[in-house]
């Protein structure tokens, strides 16, 4: 990747058939907390798959309706619908200027899409990214194998352990479940 998006965690699973994605709120710039309770992830595709981001709000932003579109175009088809934004992301002059990434999942498929081209769906079914993410990852891997929780609480608690950690992310979470 160009340039390490330093700010926020985003992270999603799968687990049991459920699957749960969730974000901190907090918005920095430089080292200025900006505001404590922003949105980072969402439901999109009548409500099917969910998506997360890190990164430039505007630039995320323009991602969220290309891939919405392209969700709609293969009607509904993640895996494609991964790949053929990450193409056009990696190829298109406009879109190669966006600075963020996105986390993206249904009940069966979890994905990390960048602007390099990549589309990565981890073995374990868990995509994190943001500064926070390789903590609420070892978090939730941990939750996954010692515990009985259901994805949306692994998220949450995953969520809370990174931001006991990363200086970037707060304990104000939205959670979206499947």
């Amino acid at each position: 990747m160009k340039n390490k998006i330093l700010s926020t965690t985003v992270i999603g699973l799968i687990k049991d058939g459920k699957a749960a994605m969730g974000s901190d709120g907090q918005v920095t710039v430089a080292n200025t907390v900006l505001k404590h309770n922003t949105k980072k992830v969402r439901k999109i595709y009548k409500d099917k798959v969910l998506a997360g981001f890190a990164g430039s709000t505007a630039d995320a932003l323009t991602l969220f309706e290309k891939f919405e579109a392209k969700l709609e175009q293969y009607k509904g088809n993640l895996p494609r619908a991964a790949v053929e934004l990450a193409k056009d992301w990696r190829t298109d002059r406009y879109l190669r200027r966006l600075e963020a990434l996105l986390a993206v999942m249904d009940s069966t498929h979890a994905f990390i899409i960048s602007g390099n081209g990549d589309v990565i769906e981890p073995d374990d079914g868990i995509v994190a990214i943001g500064s926070g993410g390789s903590f609420a990852t070892a978090a939730a891997r941990m939750l996954v194998k010692y515990s009985q929780l259901p994805a949306v609480e692994i998220v949450k608690e995953s969520l809370n352990t990174a931001a006991e950690i990363c200086i970037y992310t707060n304990h104000n979470v939205t959670i979206e479940e499947l």
